[in-house]
């Protein structure tokens, strides 16, 4: 290389008006790893290949992440499209997928139906109630802009009953477990007394709960006249869902008390902490993440008891459609069905990602989102 040339590469390196090398407007990394605290891994590539990260191996996980999973649905669909071809009885046979879709646009029109509908009842009673204020009777306009339209419950408004339910019955089998479970792993006969009844109470199965739960809720709750809401069909099925899901939870929180380190139990004896303090600021922190752990079995248990309490109590939920339909004993039923079948398990699935966040946010083993 000759002078010269070295002379204006140290010039240009130099030089004031040179523009600075652009620097990323977020760190991947860092970007990546809050995806993977979320439970959302699956958009990391797209992350990273956006910025520019070893765009090759991110192009081969994309197609790998996204082809694996078409080549399970198709080979899915081609089995439930074969099962329905030759799963027949006398009165009902396995929906198509084509036949489900089908169902499903139905179940969707007719709640756009009843959406309507009562926007067309309010709209006639606040005529009606306009009208009778006109006339000076306050009285009448109020009753009239009092009264809901009352019409069949649509799919939508069964899934908000059904998570309704689930989240009364779960917050009730939280307020229960957790401070039995801290009582169970700070003292060791506390555990021990209580050990035999968990252990049998633990796979009793919702089935055998209900009839109980029935009896308690008949005797202690009379709701009110013309409650709609709170009805006893729906504590029944929120206590089946409780007794059935309070168990991880419980369990979960024991272990983790257990297992706190005694060195900070003993810094909190030497600091001369209340009970309550000691509660507060070392065994709840210390075992959130099992405690965690545990709710999330706990809702993802609930949520799957919810459908057979539902049956059985004849709450307004899926569990009651899903039953109710089955009555009908069509295949467009079987359709409706099958498409309760897919929101269930969608439901479930978020669910169970909300608590995977809760309980990745809550975790010392990697660094915080």
């Amino acid at each position: 290389m000759s002078t010269s040339t070295l002379t204006e590469s140290k010039k240009d390196e130099k030089n004031p008006l040179q523009e600075p090398k652009k620097e990323s407007v977020f760190n991947v990394n860092k970007v990546a790893h809050t995806l993977d605290k979320l439970g959302l891994g699956f958009f990391t590539p797209f992350v990273r290949l956006a910025a520019g990260d070893e765009p090759e191996k991110q192009i081969r996980q994309i197609v790998i992440s996204i082809v694996l999973p078409i080549v399970a649905i198709g080979g899915f669909m081609a089995l439930w499209t074969f099962a329905a071809d030759k799963v027949k009885t006398d009165s009902m046979k396995i929906p198509s997928p084509s036949e489900t879709w089908s169902a499903w646009k139905g179940i969707h029109e007719f709640a756009v139906t009843e959406d309507k509908k009562a926007v067309d009842f309010k709209g006639r009673m606040e005529k009606l109630a306009l009208k009778a204020e006109g006339k000076g009777d306050t009285e009448k306009a109020a009753k009239y802009r009092a009264r809901e339209y009352v019409g069949p419950p649509t799919f939508y408004t069964q899934v908000w009953i059904s998570l309704f339910t689930v989240a009364v019955g779960f917050f009730a089998a939280t307020f229960i477990a957790v401070p039995i479970g801290i009582m169970c792993g700070l003292s060791k006969y506390v555990n021990i007394a209580l050990n035999p009844l968990i252990q049998i109470f633990k796979p009793v199965s919702p089935l055998a709960w209900l009839p109980i739960v029935f009896v308690f809720v008949t005797a202690l709750y009379t709701p009110a006249e013309g409650e709609q809401l709170l009805t006893r069909a729906l504590f029944i099925s929120a206590g089946t869902v409780t007794l059935c899901s309070l168990w991880p939870t419980l369990i979960n929180t024991a272990f983790g008390v257990a297992g706190i380190d005694k060195d900070h139990l003993n810094v909190a004896k030497v600091l001369k902490l209340s009970w309550w303090q000691r509660i507060w600021k070392i065994v709840l922190p210390a075992s959130l993440p099992l405690m965690f752990t545990g709710l999330r079995l706990s809702l993802g248990v609930g949520w799957m008891v919810l459908v057979a309490a539902d049956m059985l109590a004849q709450n307004p939920g899926l569990g009651k459609f899903v039953w109710d339909t089955f009555q009908n004993g069509s295949t467009e039923s079987m359709a409706q069905i099958v498409c309760a079948v897919f929101w269930i398990g969608a439901i479930g699935f978020v669910l169970d990602r909300i608590m995977f966040v809760l309980q990745k946010l809550v975790s010392f083993e990697e660094q915080a989102i």
